[in-house]
């Protein structure tokens, strides 16, 4: 039988020779007594940054005099809450300043060491999640003590330096390129809702008849079009509200993320209800219905729509969610599907609302709801036109997003080969072999 652990086969991967970690680093806790240093920092995702103490992002503290202090080219971790893997774990220290007193303080003690090095190692260990196996077992937190154990490569110095220099040059280059992926998406989804709003309001037809008529907002519309208050073209209906035992099985339950999410319902969605028959009818969930979210922390998160495609059978939906039922002939699902996620509905609603610490849509307020409607022939033109060219757009940000995924995945292998030496630097740079990576990833997003 296997008996190796996540750091086992992790650190079989070295190069070099290795030690615990206390060999050279040790821990040492310098707490900040009379507020001897006032310059705070912050471990973030990011690396270590400065952070005012004024500054009330983050966790805070009513007393600095408790955080420790950090001496640079020092290492900085966050090992508690492991099961946690969107947080920061690593940090390299580039100044002097004080942090958490629940963080764990390495220091070098051997002139061997380049600090930065081994932040890079740590970090690798971070992001192959071998610090969630230490100890052979999922772990909460891991101590100083756990800490020091760690087995480190005894790399030459020089090895260090050149490591170090490599992988903040090509982590940076690869971190950009990210950036500007990720830049590109919130691009496409702004065009994406631009187009919706624009279409929404004017319909795909040119060199029409427009009429001028009193809405927020909005001077005109196409001359065929109509603008109703939404209490004339449909029903309403709050959700179920029950306690916990009600839910988690039984039949299909439509929730609030399942709205909030999805311009379209799951034709499957995840949530179950132990429901009755007579709540089975007065919840159900069919075709052309529309569902608003009616509570939230802010007023902007209020009255998102998503429509029902497909009649999902034996379904009811949360007392989070109002479901407006349009009358026959009324709205097409897919034109349903664009016009109430636009911009139209979620600048009245945000008009309207009295802003208090727990804001919510009410019938009343969504029955107030003025909305234009275009002829049923229209409805269908705007939806096939819309589906068309949101669909290119969803492709072109689910290409991005595959390609980021690439990019984070070649960091951490780059990271991880160059840290324990499998990696030959000099090689690696003579062949220019980020560039053909980078190259081959932005090849696969275009083809």
């Amino acid at each position: 039988m296997n008996h190796q652990t996540f750091l086992d086969k992790f650190a079989i991967n070295y190069r070099w020779k290795s030690v615990p970690a206390k060999r050279n680093f040790r821990n040492i806790k310098q707490v900040n007594k009379g507020m001897i240093e006032e310059h705070r920092l912050a471990l973030t995702l990011g690396g270590v940054i400065d952070r005012s103490l004024d500054d009330v992002e983050g966790l805070q503290s009513s007393d600095y005099s408790t955080y420790q202090i950090f001496e640079k080219d020092d290492l900085v971790f966050k090992l508690i809450d492991l099961e946690n893997i969107k947080t920061s774990r690593v940090g390299y220290v580039p100044r002097r300043g004080i942090m958490s007193p629940a963080y764990i303080r390495l220091s070098p003690t051997s002139e061997l060491v380049i600090p930065r090095y081994y932040y890079w190692l740590f970090y690798a260990a971070y992001i192959n999640n071998i610090f969630n196996g230490m100890g052979g077992g999922v772990r909460q937190n891991l101590t100083p003590t756990d800490l020091l154990e760690f087995p480190i490569p005894l790399a030459p110095k020089e090895t260090q330096k050149e490591i170090t220099i490599f992988l903040d040059r090509e982590t940076d280059r690869i971190d950009q390129l990210i950036e500007r992926k990720q830049r590109l998406i919130v691009v496409l989804q702004e065009k994406q809702a631009n187009l919706i709003n624009h279409i929404v309001r004017q319909g795909i037809q040119s060199n029409i008849t427009m009429k001028r008529i009193d809405f927020p907002g909005i001077e005109l519309i196409p001359e065929r079009w109509e603008v109703k208050k939404l209490r004339y073209l449909g029903s309403f209906q709050n959700g179920v509200s029950e306690g916990a035992e009600y839910f988690g099985e039984g039949y299909p339950f439509v929730g609030y993320g399942d709205v909030y999410n999805h311009f379209a319902l799951p034709a499957n969605v995840n949530g179950l209800a132990k429901s009755s028959d007579i709540d089975r009818k007065r919840y159900s969930v069919l075709a052309g219905d529309v569902f608003f979210t009616r509570t939230s922390e802010v007023a902007e998160e209020i009255g998102i729509s998503s429509v029902c495609l497909e009649t999902i059978d034996n379904a009811t939906f949360s007392g989070f969610l109002i479901r407006f039922r349009p009358s026959a002939k009324t709205f097409l699902p897919n034109f349903s599907k664009y016009y109430f996620r636009s911009d139209i509905p979620r600048l009245f609603f945000v008009k309207e609302m009295n802003l208090v610490t727990r804001v919510s849509l009410s019938q009343g307020l969504l029955k107030s709801l003025p909305v234009i409607i275009p002829p049923i022939e229209e409805q269908e033109e705007i939806s096939h036109y819309l589906d068309t060219k949101i669909e290119k757009i969803n492709l072109l940000i689910k290409n991005v997003e595959h390609s980021i995924n690439q990019l984070k995945e070649f960091r951490i292998a780059l990271i991880t080969e160059a840290v324990t030496g499998q990696l030959d630097i000099n090689s690696w740079n003579k062949r220019g072999s980020t560039d053909e990576s980078i190259d081959n990833i932005e090849e696969a997003m275009r083809a």
